[in-house]
């Protein structure tokens, strides 16, 4: 019960810096604009995409994750900080796959109906924005955190609701970019995650 009541009074004040950095972040990992090649390609196989069931379904799940995440790994007995170091590998691959267009880890051939699976899980509410999450956990407050995922689910919806218009309009090759640049983006974030936190533990 101490456990549960110091992890609630942790959740801290409003900052208006750590909701733009958690922002970009995540939205750096949960990559709406690199997905949009996957999005359309999924419609032209007759798959149906429901944009508002596809946001509140991540939505839920990011929320979810959030804040039981941390009280799942006091199980396990398993400190924060060890826990953003092991994310902050994972979190360096997926930056390695985007910007070296390699691809690191395997889908296993996931299917489904569209909104839910494998749109918001695993591609938008999945391990990477889990572990993103977790990861940072341990420098931003939860309420900053739970601001900035509900501003990244809003631009992930306005992404999905004009899909057609950014491909048209913006083109493969601005597209691109953008994914490169947020790969670099991630690539810092995964740096510092990983020697703030040893630092932190030695």
């Amino acid at each position: 019960m101490d456990a549960i009541l110091a992890y609630f009074q942790s959740w801290g004040h409003f900052d208006i810096w750590q909701v733009i950095s958690a922002f970009i972040f995540l939205i750096a990992i949960i990559d709406p604009f690199g997905n949009i090649p996957i999005t359309i390609s999924m419609e032209q196989k007759g798959t149906k995409i429901n944009c508002e069931r596809v946001c509140l379904a991540s939505y839920v799940i990011l929320i979810a994750f959030l804040l039981l995440g941390e009280l799942i790994l006091k199980l396990f007995n398993v400190q924060i900080e060890y826990f953003a170091v092991a994310g902050g590998f994972v979190i360096f691959l997926m930056a390695m796959e985007m910007v070296l267009d390699v691809t690191i880890f395997k889908s296993d051939g996931l299917t489904g109906d569209g909104s839910i699976v494998p749109l918001a899980f695993p591609m938008y509410a999945g391990p990477g924005a889990f572990t993103a999450l977790l990861s940072i956990t341990a420098e931003y407050n939860t309420t900053n955190l739970l601001i900035a995922v509900f501003v990244s689910t809003c631009v992930l919806y306005a992404v999905l609701k004009g899909t057609h218009w950014l491909t048209k309009y913006l083109g493969q090759t601005s597209l691109y970019m953008i994914r490169k640049f947020f790969g670099i983006i991630v690539l810092a974030i995964a740096c510092k995650l990983m020697f703030g936190n040893l630092a932190a533990i030695f």
